[in-house]
């Protein structure tokens, strides 16, 4: 094993990644891997790092969508070379992994089943978007210890429940990992995972202790059987319809934010937590700032939406909390912007009064 600042490495990665340089990038990981740096580390010091990156550099405008989707691809391309060029043999039990129903982001679930390929497990890859009774059958068809399940949205939380729900129905634990189960896994322990990881490596860590590592419920599982509920079922029945009259009302609003507005609403509605809808007001207030689009659409968004929602009581208040969260962003935008136009004017100022 060698020593080596995979921090400097990472940015050569993410240049390489940048310009789609997939040979580039393919030789970088095989060649690291060659001159002793363990596999786990590429993966997950490297290419996961790099596609951290990655992203921060999409929401602050920096890289479009199309470098964004290109960078990514290379990333799959080296995970597959670097799972070619290590291959150990399998020494424990058998995992599959699989994204939830409608999860399209995979790339964070092949790196943890690469992760554990590492450790020594046998592991199926489902890939992105795995509906819930076609898993079913190919658990009773593989008989597996347990099932890894990604989800990386928490648009997914109803379907990833349904999920877990029927993975355990037929007697496979399930672990639970991605950025959609929360930060702190709060949303894995609801929904009834047997056990959440935060990142890959922490994924392989758990599997060894062994399952389950989340603690009985006090509450007799009283809070996953609230789940849902009236004003969730209205909203994801009635989503189009919603969308629809919102955009008769906004016309500058794409139906794409909307959508994405709306999404996380009934997510929100589902797990009780309003707090899922205010951080991803927070984060789209964020993005649309970086692209020059005033954090004040969003408010207008959300209050025409809480004015549609007359027999959603509870929605409403989760709505008022969203504005008041695009508000705060509004404010601070408004703050650095003048912040900046000040620091500029002076140093015009300055400029003159030299001349």
């Amino acid at each position: 094993m060698v020593t080596m600042d995979l921090a400097a490495v990472t940015e050569r990665y993410l240049d390489l990644i940048g310009r789609a340089d997939e040979y580039g990038a393919v030789d970088l990981a095989l060649g690291l891997i060659d001159e002793g740096v363990p596999a786990e580390d590429v993966l997950l010091r490297v290419v996961a790092a790099g596609q951290r990156r990655v992203g921060e550099l999409w929401a602050s405008n920096e890289w479009s969508v199309a470098r964004e989707h290109g960078a990514t691809a290379v990333s799959e391309r080296v995970v597959a070379a670097v799972s070619g060029r290590v291959r150990p043999a399998a020494t424990r039990g058998r995992v599959v992994v699989a994204c939830a129903d409608g999860e399209y982001h995979a790339l964070p679930a092949r790196i943890m089943a690469e992760v554990l390929r590492l450790r020594g497990w046998r592991v199926d890859f489902l890939g992105a978007s795995v509906p819930g009774p076609h898993l079913i059958t190919h658990l009773h068809q593989t008989g597996p210890d347990v099932v890894a399940l990604g989800c990386t949205l928490a648009t997914r939380l109803p379907r990833a429940h349904a999920t877990i729900s029927a993975c355990q129905a037929v007697g496979v634990p399930v672990l639970a990992g991605g950025a959609g189960f929360g930060a702190d896994g709060r949303y894995a322990r609801l929904l009834g995972a047997d056990a959440w990881a935060p990142t890959a490596d922490a994924a392989a860590d758990r599997l060894a202790a062994g399952l389950p590592s989340f603690p009985a419920a006090h509450d007799g599982g009283a809070a996953a059987a609230r789940l849902g509920g009236e004003e969730y079922a209205y909203l994801a029945r009635h989503r189009a319809e919603l969308l629809s009259r919102v955009m008769d009302r906004l016309g500058e609003h794409t139906g794409e934010d909307l959508g994405h507005i709306a999404d996380y609403l009934i997510a929100a509605m589902y797990v009780h937590d309003s707090v899922l809808f205010t951080d991803f007001v927070t984060w789209t207030c964020q993005v649309t700032a970086a692209r020059n689009v005033p954090a004040e659409s969003v408010v207008l968004g959300l209050r025409v939406l809480h004015d549609l929602l007359t027999d959603c009581p509870d929605t409403r208040v989760v709505l008022d909390q969203g504005v008041a969260a695009a508000q705060t962003c509004c404010a601070h935008h408004c703050a650095h912007h003048c912040a900046d136009h000040c620091a500029d004017h002076c140093a015009d100022q300055r400029a003159e009064t030299r001349v």
